[in-house]
């Protein structure tokens, strides 16, 4: 099974959640890839802070290759838009600038909403 991790919220004990779930289901086997959208987009600067609660969970991400992308409307809104891109991170916009359920459910995902 594959599984896509849509975080929307901005709590850093939800957010903290996604990514040790995503680590765990990737540790168990399954495909997983997680999209920061709504307020969630507002964390992304801290998650790159060594001193951050989600520093070492979001490295172990990145070179896991789960984090699927960022909402280009939200993070434009958070004001993190142009740290996401220096940072590598993919842009996701094909939903009227937010990241759409569509092109990971046609890829077999199934979608879990944080």
């Amino acid at each position: 099974m594959k599984f896509s991790l849509f975080a929307f919220r901005g709590e850093h004990m939800c957010f903290i959640h996604v990514l040790l779930n995503a680590i765990n289901l990737s540790n168990s086997g399954y495909e997983v890839k997680v999209v920061l959208e709504g307020e969630s987009t507002a964390l992304i600067p801290d998650l790159y802070k060594e001193d951050s609660p989600f520093y070492y969970l979001f490295k172990s991400c990145l070179e896991k290759d789960l984090i699927g992308g960022v909402c280009k409307a939200c993070s434009m809104k958070f004001g993190t838009y142009e740290f996401a891109k220096e940072r590598g991170l993919k842009i996701l916009d094909d939903t009227a600038n937010h990241a759409g359920l569509a092109p990971f459910i046609e890829k077999g995902y199934a979608i879990i909403t944080f």
